[in-house]
């Protein structure tokens, strides 16, 4: 059933008990783990336009990316295939647009725990990717 599974990562405890839980469903079903870190650019802040002069390596971000990677797999031993992928932008943008590129089954992503008035003030990109994915999307607390 869940072929494809989507984990973002922060490399937080919460995306870290999002991606033990995904590779439980994974060991259900056969799966694969697709292991995604979104990256902030200055282009996610201030759209596609002039970023007042700053300038970014890309580089350096994609370093982040990976380290990011890295310390969410840390001390996970699995036969599962995880595969990663490194994006940059908009963290709920990048998600979707990674689940539809992906055409993954289930997206797992853990929840910062934000309460109900926090997080319909604040938003949060667990709250944007449950109502906007079009595949289902498992939020792990």
């Amino acid at each position: 059933m869940y072929k494809k599974i989507l984990v973002p990562t922060d490399a937080s405890d919460f995306s870290k008990r999002a991606l033990l839980e995904a590779i439980a469903i994974a060991h259900m079903t056969e799966g694969d783990i697709f292991l995604l870190n979104v990256t902030h650019s200055p282009d996610s802040y201030w759209g596609y336009t002039a970023s007042y002069g700053l300038t970014v390596n890309q580089e350096s971000l994609r370093e982040l990316g990976n380290l990011a990677i890295e310390i969410s797999m840390a001390d996970i031993t699995t036969d599962i295939p995880l595969k990663p992928i490194i994006k940059f932008g908009n963290p709920s943008n990048q998600i979707i647009e990674t689940a539809e590129e992906q055409d993954v089954d289930l997206i797992v992503m853990g929840s910062h725990g934000h309460g109900f008035v926090a997080g319909a003030l604040l938003g949060s990109v667990s709250q944007r990717v449950l109502h906007q994915a079009q595949c289902p999307v498992m939020i792990v607390k």
